[in-house]
């Protein structure tokens, strides 16, 4: 049973900075594509970052410069560091591994979700 971990969310000013973390358990996590995905009230989930098994990285247009992600094998656990936050980044934050970094995957194992609220 392969389960993820989520942990790092809070509020944060504008322009502040966050670190989130997610635990992986029950697969062999180095075999896996890592990603973090958000999700804003009345909007659709979204891909924030993707990391490959082989630590390719990819970033939705809004947080390239901003975001990092990078993950740990030796820890089984993928990162995302967040810098320069802005309000429109207020959201539910979910980690995923899948076989590969999808925009809307449908398979795969998702994390319960951490929020992140960017508010002066």
């Amino acid at each position: 049973q392969v389960q993820l971990v989520e942990s790092g969310g809070g509020l944060v000013q504008p322009g502040g900075s966050l670190r989130l973390s997610c635990a992986a358990s029950g697969s062999i996590f180095s075999m896996y594509a890592m990603a973090w995905y958000r999700q804003a009230p009345g909007k659709q989930r979204e891909l924030v970052a993707g990391i490959s098994s082989g630590g390719s990285t990819n970033y939705a247009d809004s947080v390239k410069g901003r975001f990092t992600i990078s993950r740990d094998n030796t820890k089984n656990t993928v990162y995302l560091q967040m810098n320069s936050l802005k309000p429109e980044d207020t959201a539910v934050y979910y980690c995923h591994q899948n076989s590969r970094i999808l925009p809307a995957p449908r398979t795969g194992y998702w994390g319960q979700g951490t929020q992140v609220t960017v508010s002066s």
